[in-house]
């Protein structure tokens, strides 16, 4: 791939982390954007010492105007080739809840959507000026099959498949490149959150691969595993009881309040 200029969002950690990892070398230039300076330090070294140039900024993504001028900056002296729009938080009911809060579903939305397309829309401007750039936006299978202990980060994760393939047919013609990525399970401190089985579970690495392979490719939507990315976008056509049935063994709740909700 072609990319000089590289930003991702949710970079301090999991797929994020291992993203920038993936796509660091000599002459790159990457921008890592966290809530956690400290550990994104730690990963910007690892990329300087592949032989790329970081720069890091801790900002909380629903933060619009601190990420607009870090982005503004950072396009300024390197034209961005690639935004990935990966930041993102894990809630929904935990161990003594029938389900979530509304002061939690409105924080998922805020953050796993609003603030994504947020993000996108601050270097779109530039990207279509150009008439070159890629967007990855980090959904997930959650997107496709509801997640009844996580009705908001279910539904954040359903919008931003839409969004993104909605903007990729909308910039068609523009130059810029919009993909979907969507993971089942990913071993990452995020998901340490998830208090419940987790099948097919497969590590940050594995899930750096597919996406990257995936834009590599052009294409519009990536999910895996490939199995249960298939199971996920078929459940909504089989009958409610069906799927009950099918997901009984997947309910979880999020940790404690007091271990801190489960980021990226």
């Amino acid at each position: 791939m072609d990319l000089k200029a590289i930003v991702i969002t949710g970079a301090s950690s999991g797929i994020g982390a291992t993203l920038a990892r993936r796509l660091s070398g000599p002459g790159r230039v990457l921008g890592l954007i966290g809530r956690n300076q400290q550990r994104l330090e730690m990963v910007a070294a690892e990329c300087a010492a592949a032989g790329a140039h970081c720069r890091t900024a801790s900002i909380d993504v629903r933060d619009t105007a601190r990420l607009q001028v870090f982005l503004d900056h950072f396009g300024r002296d390197h034209p961005i080739d690639l935004f990935v729009a990966n930041a993102g938080i894990l809630d929904g009911r935990h161990a003594d809840q029938v389900t979530e809060t509304g002061e939690a579903a409105r924080s998922v939305l805020e953050i796993n959507l609003l603030a994504a397309v947020d993000s996108v829309h601050a270097v779109l401007p530039a990207m279509r000026h150009r008439g070159s750039g890629g967007i990855i936006i980090v959904s997930s299978l959650a997107g496709f099959v509801p997640l009844a202990d996580a009705p908001a980060y279910s539904a954040s994760k359903a919008a931003l498949v839409s969004y993104a393939l909605a903007l990729r047919d909308a910039l068609a013609s523009e130059g810029v490149k919009v993909m979907a990525a969507c993971p089942g399970f990913v071993a990452t401190p995020m998901a340490d959150g998830h208090v419940g089985p987790r099948r097919g579970e497969i590590s940050a690495d594995d899930a750096a691969t597919h996406i990257l392979d995936g834009y590599r490719r052009n294409k519009s939507l990536v999910g895996f595993p490939l199995i249960p990315f298939w199971l996920s976008r078929l459940s909504l056509l089989v009958p409610e009881f069906v799927r009950r049935w099918g997901m009984r063994g997947t309910r979880f709740h999020v940790a404690s309040p007091s271990a801190g909700t489960a980021r990226k």
